[in-house]
């Protein structure tokens, strides 16, 4: 008989992986959320999970027209029926002749309903350089299987992260 059977060895291990097979099984599995983000010189684009079954929306923020609009994919129609949009400048007080740098990426938040509006899982940060402010702004969703009608999102908050740029 070799070392390894007389050791108990051959045991051990096999225990070993049973048990961490088990402990594995039995562990709280927690989902990978993420959104993804890309970005361009005149737009960025960003995922956000909804809360639906396998929904996603994406958002868009278009450089140009400090515009951001989104749209969430209906998982069981695989098209496109909630629509969203909001004007950047106005929220960050963006003087006509500056030039802003924004950036955008999306979070997972589960914001309680404001009224009778049902909010989504996630919700979109964006930051602009020249105002020095991060807005989190967030979006109702109805479940539809049609269009409807393009909403407003919702700006839950503000901060500065830090002090807007002097003209010099």
């Amino acid at each position: 008989m070799s070392t390894f059977n007389r050791d108990g060895r051959a045991a051990y291990l096999a225990a070993g992986l049973v048990m961490g097979l088990c402990l594995a099984y039995l562990w709280p599995h927690e989902p990978a959320l993420a959104g993804t983000s890309d970005r361009d010189e005149r737009f960025a684009m960003t995922t956000c999970s909804v809360g639906l079954a396998n929904s996603e929306a994406v958002f868009v923020l278009d450089f140009l027209t400090a515009r951001l609009t989104g749209a969430i994919l209906n998982s069981r129609t695989g098209k496109f029926t909630n629509f969203y949009y909001r004007d950047l400048a106005s929220d960050f007080d963006i003087d006509p002749a500056a030039e802003p740098h924004y950036a955008i990426v999306s979070g997972n938040v589960n914001l309680p309903n404001v009224g009778r509006t049902q909010l989504g899982q996630g919700a979109i940060y964006i930051g602009e350089m020249t105002s020095g402010k991060i807005i989190c702004y967030a979006f109702p969703y109805k479940i539809q299987q049609q269009k409807i009608p393009p909403m407003q999102m919702i700006p839950m908050d503000v901060f500065p992260f830090r002090q807007a740029l002097q003209k010099e």
